[in-house]
């Protein structure tokens, strides 16, 4: 089945472009495109979308505005299903912005000078509950996230991560993908979906950049335990 999609961006040359690229993919069907936050949870209430693509500065509602009000909704009545997943995509790339918006569950953050393929990449990653960042923004964005840099301590897995999930972890943290961290610890694709799957549930993580932030912030990114 297609991977449905709502866009909201208050700049129509930008909708109409993201549209384009978008529906030129065989399994993607754009099902609304929107101009302010608003709007953006009208057109999830009504399509209940796969996958939403939010920009951050727009009318009414924000898109960490957006954001953070569907984590809650999710939150508060989980027999609703699965919210969207989350793709910011926006000029603007500010610490603060970042940090929001994947502490409040989004999947992805692309700058729009992305390119086309890397647009579709996100979608698809969202789609799948993986998540996609600009590579712009992730150096720094993991590097923030060291030891002494956020204002409260890591959270504590439900019970500790066994040898070998540290070992996924500390190869998520660094930007590897599912592919490279099966080739870099000689292990199958599936064993590693297992371990992050794994992980997800000991840390309550939403997604792999919340386990990527927990690894920096805990410090097992940089060798920590």
């Amino acid at each position: 089945m297609a991977i449905t999609v709502v866009i909201a961006d208050d700049q129509e040359m930008v909708r109409t472009g993201f549209r384009m690229i978008l529906e030129s993919q065989p399994d993607i069907d754009v099902v609304a495109d929107v101009v302010d936050g608003e709007a953006a949870l009208a057109a999830v209430e009504e399509h209940r979308p796969d996958v939403l693509l939010l920009d951050i500065r727009m009318p009414k509602l924000d898109g960490l505005e957006v954001t953070r009000r569907l984590s809650d909704l999710a939150a508060a009545h989980p027999e609703r299903g699965q919210r969207p997943r989350i793709v910011i995509v926006t000029t603007f790339d500010l610490d603060e912005y970042v940090h929001t918006a994947l502490r409040n569950g989004a999947s992805g953050f692309l700058l729009k000078d992305a390119s086309p393929a890397m647009l579709v990449e996100a979608v698809h990653a969202a789609a799948v509950g993986d998540s996609l960042i600009s590579p712009a923004i992730t150096v720094r964005l993991l590097r923030d996230m060291a030891p002494g840099t956020t204002a409260s301590p890591a959270r504590q897995p439900s019970e500790p991560l066994t040898e070998r999930e540290a070992d996924v972890v500390r190869c998520l943290a660094r930007g590897a993908t599912n592919a490279e961290i099966a080739s870099e610890l000689f292990v199958s694709l599936s064993t590693v979906k297992t371990h992050l799957a794994n992980v997800q549930i000991k840390l309550d993580a939403r997604n792999r950049v919340e386990i990527a932030a927990w690894a920096w912030e805990s410090g097992l990114a940089t060798g920590g335990t």
